[in-house]
């Protein structure tokens, strides 16, 4: 359901309307993509059960300011034979196109990045405790609630807990983490999905034909796989491609306009690479950068094909997806039956791991090549499985060197994981001519050495946060990284073997590769570093900072400090520092001290 009227190319009164405007929903019909959240809405409005305050979460261009509106309109939906809270809102309401346009003297839409401190709050506490003027709730919409300062959020808190039986919240965010606990656990959430490829790209048809814009499938996919599941940055880049176009959208114009690789090409390079073709390879990748195609775009549109054949070997149903392009699905089924997992899943972390390495490089051409001949090198080298099967079994492996015994090495035996003896035929003379017999070559005495002791093997490291990372550049006596580790790492997540991380602006260009080189070193295993686009939380120094700074603040409010400090003008806290247990227990078992002499007392 669109707002655009009867006006087919969008020319209102007020002039040109962009699509993401003029199709935005007005009701949860024409809401896409966020079924579970519309179904809960609907049960809890039937039932009586609807909440005080509600915090929409999400990506951009997902639907949280316009589902904040859609459930201010049905809270206070209002027609002549229904007067009571629906979801239903199919007849336009009473007050129903006031709160859509934003205009509603009891909806109040306030913008959280402008109005972050706490006298914007101040207000608002001040105004509900008056009745609405004309609506049934008091509705109050703050978008981008992550960015109120923390006395803003402590003072809201109160209010949010037990507001007036007249007054609902909606909050509406896209760093959820932000938010404080606190203010969650007084709102119902609802994680608003990211809208499938597929979805996005019957929406989007649906609106050319409204528009009577000539669109192709293949032009349609690309655009719903660069909105990235937004549908307002999918609405956005069609506007900007019909008007690149003028008034038609082909493939050719859409992959120019956003410098995307070409899908046939990236298949073409994809299946040159599990060839293990380097130079064909090279000549692909250089032919798309030639036509405008951006490096980490080629690399990831091969990360994403990669998927998508790993992904046809276990569901061959998901070749039905409208997003794919006819190439993608024929090339990807025989790629399906023919690579192993063990090819697609060594290719995927090398390409998971490069394509960081790309944006991060002053020179991306070079270093997405670098990446491509890694991928094409490894292509016929054999995993470690055929590797070790290779070697049991006695067969040749793939580079076809026969391993070789060091001067005086002792005759390996069988059983200790080498070839054993292999028999030979050789030639004898007798009176009608040659013969072949087979000689079982003699074992030569080998002088018993007695084995060696098993060696314990060292515990693992355990690397659960940044702090474990900085203690072990201690321990190393790292001091150059642990300072660069706390000053410009910011954690997203870490788990066994893959740590997360987003950088500050002035981190070093090496700090990533710096990092991943130094765990593997002292934890003894293999480690995925990567970028992440997430904000991530504090760096160490800024913890520290921060845990200093609280520790002074709790000092000064300490009587006896406070006490001193009022004694002796001038004097300030300027650390603070904590005795550890060991401190603590040796002054609690030194003796007490003697009691002073009475001449000892200054009178």
């Amino acid at each position: 359901m669109s707002d655009a009227g009867n006006d087919p190319k969008g020319q209102a009164a007020g002039g040109y309307r962009v699509l993401a405007r003029k199709y935005r929903p007005s009701d949860f019909t024409s809401l896409i993509g966020q079924e579970p959240m519309v179904r809960t809405l609907t049960n809890a409005f039937s039932t009586g059960r609807i909440a005080q305050a509600w915090m929409l979460t999400g990506v951009r261009g997902v639907g949280k300011t316009t589902t904040a509106r859609i459930l201010a309109r049905a809270l206070n939906y209002k027609t002549g034979t229904v007067d009571q809270p629906s979801v239903d809102l199919s007849v336009p309401g009473e007050h129903c196109k006031a709160i859509m346009e934003g205009r509603h003297v009891d909806v109040t839409e306030m913008d959280a990045a402008s109005h972050t401190g706490i006298d914007d709050i101040r207000e608002i506490i001040e105004q509900v405790r008056y009745a609405p003027v004309s609506a049934r709730y008091k509705v109050y919409i703050i978008d981008e609630v992550h960015m109120l300062s923390t006395q803003a959020f402590n003072g809201l808190l109160k209010t949010l807990e037990e507001p007036p039986p007249h007054v609902k919240f909606i909050f509406a965010t896209t760093e959820i983490r932000k938010v404080p606990i606190t203010v969650l656990s007084r709102c119902q959430r609802f994680d608003l999905r990211r809208v499938d490829a597929s979805m996005l790209t019957e929406h989007m048809r649906g609106i050319a034909g409204q528009e009577q814009i000539g669109v192709d499938d293949e032009a349609l996919a690309m655009i719903a796989r660069a909105a990235e599941g937004s549908v307002r940055d999918a609405l956005s880049i069609l506007d900007q491609a019909i008007a690149h176009g003028a008034g038609t959208v082909t493939a050719e114009q859409v992959r120019t306009m956003l410098g995307l690789a070409d899908r046939a090409r990236v298949v073409e390079l994809f299946e040159y690479l599990v060839k293990g073709d380097v130079a064909a390879a090279l000549n692909a990748f250089r032919a798309q950068y030639d036509v405008g195609a951006d490096p980490v775009a080629v690399l990831t549109d091969l990360a994403e094909f990669n998927h998508l054949v790993t992904r046809l070997r276990f569901v061959p149903s998901a070749i039905n997806d409208a997003s794919l392009s006819e190439e993608e699905r024929g090339r990807g089924a025989e790629f399906a039956k023919t690579l192993s997992v063990r090819v697609l899943s060594r290719s995927w972390q090398m390409l998971l791991k490069g394509i960081p390495e790309v944006q991060s490089s002053n020179r991306p051409v070079s270093a997405a090549e670098m990446v491509l001949i890694r991928i094409a090198h490894a292509a016929d080298l054999p995993t470690l499985d055929e590797a070790l099967k290779s070697l049991s079994d006695g067969s040749p492996v793939s580079s076809g060197a026969a391993p070789r015994q060091s001067p005086g090495q002792a005759p390996t035996q069988p059983g200790n994981g080498a070839n054993p003896p292999q028999s030979r035929m050789v030639a004898t003379s007798s009176g009608s001519g040659q013969t072949m017999r087979l000689v079982e070559p003699a074992e030569k005495p080998v002088e018993f050495t007695p084995a060696p002791e098993p060696v314990a093997e060292a515990p693992a490291v355990a690397v659960r946060s940044l702090e474990d990372i900085a203690a072990l550049a201690d321990t190393h006596r790292d001091k150059l990284f642990k300072i660069s580790l706390k000053q410009y790492v910011r954690l997203v997540r870490i788990e066994p073997g893959r740590l997360d991380v987003s950088l500050t602006g002035d981190a070093p260009k090496t700090l990533l590769g710096d990092l991943t080189t130094r765990l593997k070193s002292w934890t003894g295993r293999q480690w995925i570093v990567s970028l992440s686009r997430e904000e991530g939380g504090k760096t160490l120094a800024e913890a520290e900072t921060a845990r200093r700074d609280s520790a002074i603040l709790d000092a000064k409010s300490d009587p006896a400090v406070a006490a001193i400090l009022s004694r002796f003008p001038g004097a300030k806290v300027i650390d603070v520092r904590i005795p550890d247990a060991t401190e603590i227990q040796s002054d609690e078992n030194s003796p007490p001290p003697e009691p002073a002499d009475d001449d000892d007392i200054d009178s």
